[in-house]
C-alpha cells in the first residue's frame, strides 16, 4: 500500500463523519494492490466484514473469489471495497447521508489506485457511480466510461446467494470483465511497442 494510501486507510478507521460509526467494531477501508487495474465497490461491511475489518470475508466474498478465478484472477490482483466503509445495523441498505458522508473517501481511494476498471457491484454502489436512476437489474454488464475510468455495473454476488439464477447472470458479466481487462491490456502494451519504435527512430536519426 502506498503511502498515501496508508494515510487515508487510518483516516477511515478512525472516521465518525457519519451514525454508522456508533456500532462498528471495525471499520473497513478496503484492500488490494495500490496499482490493482481493477476494483470492486459493493454496498457496505456485513458482520463478518465488520469483525474482521476487511472487506468481501463472509458467503458473497467466497463467490466473488470464484468468480475471479472463472476469469484468471485472485483475490490479490483487485481492489476490494465499499460505498460506505462502516456496517449499517442488521446489514440494511445505507443511506444517503452516509453515502454522502464516505463517498469523498471512495472518490479518493479511485484517484490514488487509478484503476482501469470499476466493478460496482449492486444497485447502491452503481447508483452511487453512474447516478440514481441507474439499477443493476437495469445496467448490469453494460460497460459505460467515466473519464479515463470504465465503470462495469454488476450484481452484488449476495444477491446470487439469495437466487441462484442470478450465478449464471454474474458469470456473463465476469465474461465481459475479462474482454475490458484484455482490450485493456492489449491497448497498454500496443502503446508501450508504439513509444519504444518512437525512441529508436529518434535514435537512428541521431546516430
Amino acid at each position: 500500500m502506498s503511502r498515501e494510501l496508508e494515510i487515508l486507510d487510518s483516516e477511515i478507521r478512525t472516521c465518525t463523519k457519519c451514525e454508522l460509526h456508533k456500532n462498528r467494531k471495525n471499520a473497513v477501508p478496503g484492500e488490494g494492490p495500490a496499482d490493482a487495474k481493477i476494483m470492486f465497490v459493493g454496498e457496505g461491511p456485513g458482520q463478518n466484514e465488520d469483525e474482521q475489518g476487511r472487506p468481501f470475508v463472509g458467503a458473497a466474498g467466497k463467490l466473488l473469489t470464484e468468480l475471479l478465478e472463472l476469469i484468471g484472477l485472485k483475490r490479490s490482483d483487485v481492489f476490494i471495497t465499499n460505498i460506505v466503509k462502516c456496517r449499517p445495523p442488521n446489514n440494511r441498505a445505507p443511506r444517503k447521508p452516509e453515502i454522502q458522508a464516505c463517498n469523498p473517501y471512495l472518490k479518493e481511494q479511485i484517484r490514488l489506485i487509478k484503476p482501469k476498471i470499476v466493478c460496482a457491484l449492486g444497485t447502491p454502489a452503481i447508483g452511487t457511480l453512474l447516478g440514481e436512476d441507474h439499477s443493476a437489474t437495469k445496467v448490469h454488464g453494460k460497460p459505460a466510461s467515466k473519464g479515463s475510468v470504465t465503470i462495469l455495473p454488476m450484481y452484488h454476488p449476495a444477491a446470487a446467494l439469495y437466487d441462484a439464477s442470478l450465478r449464471e447472470v454474474l458469470r456473463s458479466d465476469f465474461g465481459i470483465l475479462k474482454k475490458l481487462l484484455d482490450n485493456t491490456t492489449s491497448h497498454e502494451t500496443s502503446t508501450k511497442k508504439s513509444e519504444a519504435g518512437v525512441s529508436r527512430e529518434t535514435l537512428e536519426k541521431w546516430v
